[in-house]
């Protein structure tokens, strides 16, 4: 990942009655990207993940859905924020490279699963993350309870 734009990959599921399984392709981590910090999370229904940008770290998120969830970014400061939406059951790689404000929407009804993967150590003594809103809407208010 040397470009200075945000990369979208939609996997191929390769499972079986077992489960699913989804390779990353050949690529995904060339460019002198080696993994230096990595965080698990879930995004329950209705909240919003993100809203930040890197100065110096590069990120590279692996999303695994079952349901609906947007992705929203910007190009840099000022630039429009552009988004795209994944239905139904997906596994897509996320490659954000620095200054890139980004954020993950569940817009489902279950949860979302997350690995993000940076090329530099979190240090919380040096922050690299910075907030920038590329979404707005958190609408857990009006929505049930998942179930």
């Amino acid at each position: 990942m040397t470009d200075s734009e945000l990369k979208v990959i939609v996997l191929k599921d390769s499972g079986d009655h077992r489960g699913s399984s989804f390779p990353v392709p050949d690529g995904c981590f060339e460019g002198g990207f080696t993994v230096r910090d990595a965080h698990l999370s879930t995004l329950m229904p209705g909240h919003v993940r993100g809203n930040h940008f890197h100065v110096a770290r590069r990120e590279t998120l692996l999303v695994m859905s079952g349901d609906r969830w947007s992705l929203h970014w910007d190009s840099g400061e000022g630039t429009k924020v552009a988004d795209r939406i994944f239905d139904g059951p997906s596994a897509v790689v996320v490659q954000v490279p620095p200054h890139i404000s980004h954020a993950l929407r569940n817009d489902g009804n279950l949860p979302l699963h997350i690995v993000g993967l940076t090329d530099g150590p979190y240090d919380p003594a040096a922050p690299d993350a910075f907030p920038r809103r590329v979404i707005f809407q958190d609408f857990t208010a009006d929505r049930p309870a998942v179930k």
